[in-house]
C-alpha cells in the first residue's frame, strides 16, 4: 500500500473505508499500542530508564486518538452518516459497543455522498 494511502487511511477523514478495513487498521493501531506498553513495563522492571518508551507511547497515544476519529468518520461516511457519530467512539461506556457496531454494520452498496468507492479518498 502507497504511504499516501496509508497516510489518507489512518490521518484523512474523506472517503469510505470498509468494515474490514476499519477493523484491521483499529487491530493495527492496538497492537501498535500494547507492542510499546509493553516495552515501557519491560524496561521497569528491568530498572531502566524507560523514557524512550514513555516518549514513544505519548506520541503513538496521541496519533491513535486522531486516526481513531479518521478511521471512524469513514466508516460511519460508509453508512452514508455524519461523520460527527464518531464521536461516539470516545464516550467510554459507548465505544466498545460502537467500535462492533462499526465493524458488523454492512455499508451502503454503491456511491453515496461521501465517496464513489470504498477504501479510497473522497
Amino acid at each position: 500500500m502507497p504511504a499516501n494511502q496509508m497516510r489518507w487511511l489512518f490521518f484523512g477523514f474523506s472517503g469510505r473505508i470498509s468494515r474490514a478495513a476499519y477493523f484491521l487498521a483499529g487491530l493495527l493501531m492496538m497492537i501498535v499500542v500494547v507492542f510499546i506498553t509493553y516495552r515501557l513495563m519491560l524496561a521497569e522492571e528491568a530498572g531502566t530508564s524507560g523514557a524512550a518508551w514513555e516518549v514513544a507511547l505519548s506520541a503513538v497515544l496521541i496519533a491513535s486518538l486522531w486516526a481513531q476519529a479518521a478511521l471512524g468518520a469513514k466508516r460511519i461516511h460508509d453508512l452514508g452518516k455524519s461523520g460527527v457519530f464518531a464521536a461516539l467512539l470516545f464516550i467510554p461506556a459507548l465505544n466498545f459497543i460502537a467500535f462492533v457496531a462499526l465493524c458488523l454494520m454492512p455499508g451502503e452498496p454503491g456511491p453515496n455522498q461521501y465517496g464513489q468507492v470504498t477504501n479510497a479518498p473522497a
